[in-house]
């Protein structure tokens, strides 16, 4: 476990959100975030006087059509705790921020907001083998990940360094790709809440499989 992160018994109970279609943050997994919204400002002021975590997540298209016009957007149920690892200002007022990812957390319900961003109330419950330290690397097939991604980059116009990617070890590799590559955001709800990184490995395979075989104009849909 990183040397910041906090423990097990020292998650916090209560957490701002970030809500953002398409940005998946996972555990170990670096996202860099660029802050302009003054809700969101806030959102990081306070974050860094609470032990420097909030929470990303996204918001729920279908559900939030249901709710009709006006309604505040819905959210997924599942998100990942960050903690700010780096940030520095601009002269615009703009944070630029790189959140590590720590736990998912399941959301028991939504508290009243502050400074006009979104808080939860989280639920750590199933999600703490996150934590657990040197955790051995999911056993997956890397050659046919390999075999899919090339065509997937191909055909997304991706310039990628091949031999910088052969070097990343396969943990990294299953979190660093699940968390860039542009699936929609159904897609990276079921990469973040694929039980654990085999299980993601394999619906990470299998979006890239479903891409190459029907293009990147191609229905949609996170994996059955």
């Amino acid at each position: 476990m990183p040397a910041f992160h906090p423990r097990p018994d020292a998650l916090p109970e209560e957490i701002g959100v970030f809500p953002l279609a398409g940005a998946l943050l996972l555990p170990e997994g670096r996202l860099p975030l660029n802050i302009f919204e003054p809700r969101y400002l806030a959102l990081v002021g306070d974050s860094l006087g609470r032990g420097r975590l909030l929470g990303m997540i996204q918001p729920d298209q279908a559900a939030s059509e249901a709710r009709g016009e006006g309604a505040a957007p819905a959210l997924y149920r599942v998100g990942c705790l960050g903690r700010v690892t780096s940030f520095s200002e601009t002269e615009d007022g703009r944070l630029l921020i790189t959140l590590l990812g720590v736990v998912r957390f399941r959301v028991a319900a939504e508290l009243e907001g502050r400074a006009g961003y979104r808080r939860v109330r989280a639920d750590y419950a199933g999600f703490l083998d996150d934590l657990v330290p040197d955790r051995p690397a999911p056993a997956f097939d890397r050659a046919g990940l390999m075999a899919a991604l090339r065509p997937y980059f191909r055909s997304r116009r991706i310039e990628v360094n091949w031999d910088a990617i052969e070097q990343v070890p396969d943990t990294m590799l299953v979190t660093t790709l699940a968390m860039v590559c542009p699936f929609d955001p159904r897609e990276k709800q079921a990469l973040l809440e694929a039980p654990d990184p085999e299980d993601r490995a394999r619906v990470l395979l299998t979006l890239l499989q479903m891409e190459v075989l029907g293009g990147p104009d191609a229905a949609s849909g996170p994996p059955s």
